[in-house]
């Protein structure tokens, strides 16, 4: 379909009015364990563990290039456009034999309430829709995590629903509200909800 496609092409650097979305670096992992391992982060998410063990973030800053070749996961690190630190984190599961991907972010707690991750959401779907051929792109947030969600509504994202108890997370289970957006969707969308503004 599109170059970005080919086994040999190089993850993308995407650039926003703030942001760069960039491959992490192993030189990020410090900034990595002390962002995510935030307990206000760690606890709205599903795979982030709290404590942050050392050297997981270095594990998994590695598996990021290999996911990219077998075309399994993009992931990006969110960057100040001005200073290159580190913001957050951006990714799609990709699922390209049904040209489908879920995205998943998380932003760090000294960021947070900036408009960040709606920035980069945005981005990241023009990669997924231009870039990739995609024609789902859906995400899911813990419901007692509403703020996730008003991101999904202000890229355009339509609520399809809550999962009930579909994750276990420590001693509980979650309920899960999922959102998506189609290719044809975004594209008939207002250029207010396509920019990185």
């Amino acid at each position: 379909m599109t170059r970005l496609l080919d086994a040999d092409a190089p993850r993308p650097v995407m650039r926003t009015e703030r942001l760069v979305l960039r491959p992490f670096e192993l030189s990020d992992a410090r900034d990595v364990q002390r962002l995510a391992g935030a307990f206000e982060v760690a606890d709205t998410t599903l795979t982030i563990p709290h404590p942050y063990p050392d050297g997981a973030a270095e594990q998994w800053i590695a598996t990021h290039q290999p996911s990219w070749e077998a075309r399994t996961l993009a992931t990006f690190a969110i960057t100040d456009c001005e200073t290159n630190a580190l913001r957050g984190a951006i990714g799609l599961m990709l699922a390209m034999p049904h040209l489908r991907a879920e995205i998943g972010y998380w932003v760090g707690v000294p960021y947070w309430n900036r408009g960040y991750c709606t920035e980069a959401v945005r981005a990241v779907l023009a990669f997924g829709f231009d870039g990739l051929g995609l024609h789902r792109i859906e995400a899911r947030h813990l419901t007692r995590n509403p703020p996730s969600g008003r991101v999904m509504q202000k890229v355009g994202m339509s609520f399809e629903g809550v999962q009930r108890g579909a994750f276990l997370k420590g001693d509980g289970f979650e309920d899960v509200a999922t959102y998506a957006i189609l290719e044809g969707e975004w594209r008939a969308g207002s250029p207010p909800t396509r920019s990185a503004s």
